[in-house]
């Protein structure tokens, strides 16, 4: 009799560990930086499901610098028009780390009031491009800025006059074991209803700038990995519908 308890008690076991991979794979992947600024809670609505791709380059520039490149794009499951984002959170490869006190700061006040060109020279730590359903590609900006008392990039979309905060922080387990830091983004309520905000079918984000500083070449983002080396990148992303995803991409560095 202990013998047949023993001999199942081992089948379940045995089955459930088939099982959890499966499990795991079908699960959504949690927040990678929960620690950060929270943003305002919003219940799920219903909506379409989004299948996103991401394509990321990595080039090594002087010193350590590198300049990171994200190519992000969406469309819905049923074919309809994407549904919208109430977070990105950028991933950057364990090699990566980032030198915001480098360079001066750009205050959000100062890109409300006057425009992103208003900011200090040399403030711009990237730039990119948006793609909506409907209208034109948008030209993007990115300027390093504090959000409280924490380092970040102000994300500023001139042509619908949209700033967006992205804040630095590191990533949570059990993400450290590929990443170090992330850009974690938010997208605060607005008053169009969660479920008639439309979502961008593309965006490109990069960050790559350089400046001397304490007489060497500075980089945003520095590398610390060899031309060649494989480098992990995601972009994970919450949706107003309450799903959210993990694309991720392994280039080369160049």
């Amino acid at each position: 009799m202990k013998v047949r308890i023993a001999l199942t008690a081992v089948t379940a076991f045995l089955s459930l560990a088939a099982l959890a991979p499966a499990a795991l794979a079908d699960a959504e992947p949690v927040d990678p930086a929960p620690g950060g600024p929270q943003r305002p809670h919003e219940p799920d609505v219903d909506g379409t499901r989004n299948i996103d791709s991401l394509t990321v380059t990595a080039a090594k520039g002087q010193g350590r610098s590198v300049t990171v490149d994200f190519d992000r794009r969406s469309r819905a499951e049923t074919g309809q028009i994407p549904a919208g984002a109430r977070r990105f959170v950028f991933l950057f490869d364990r090699s990566v780390s980032f030198n915001p006190g480098a360079f001066p700061i750009c205050a959000r006040s100062v890109v409300e009031k006057d425009g992103v060109n208003a900011c200090p020279k040399g403030s711009h730590v990237g730039s990119g491009r948006g793609e909506f359903p409907t209208g034109e590609p948008q030209e993007v900006f990115a300027v390093n800025t504090k959000i409280g008392k924490l380092p970040g990039v102000l994300v500023v979309i001139p042509g619908n006059g949209v700033i967006l905060e992205q804040t630095l922080e590191r990533v949570s387990r059990p993400y450290s074991k590929d990443y170090t830091w992330a850009l974690d983004e938010i997208l605060p309520p607005n008053d169009t209803p969660p479920e008639q905000r439309a979502g961008t079918t593309r965006f490109q984000l990069s960050f790559g700038a350089t400046r001397r500083h304490q007489g060497r070449t500075i980089g945003f983002a520095e590398t610390t990995a060899k031309p060649g080396e494989k480098l992990k990148f995601g972009l994970w992303t919450d949706f107003v519908t309450g799903q959210t995803i993990l694309p991720t991409d392994t280039p080369r560095l160049s």
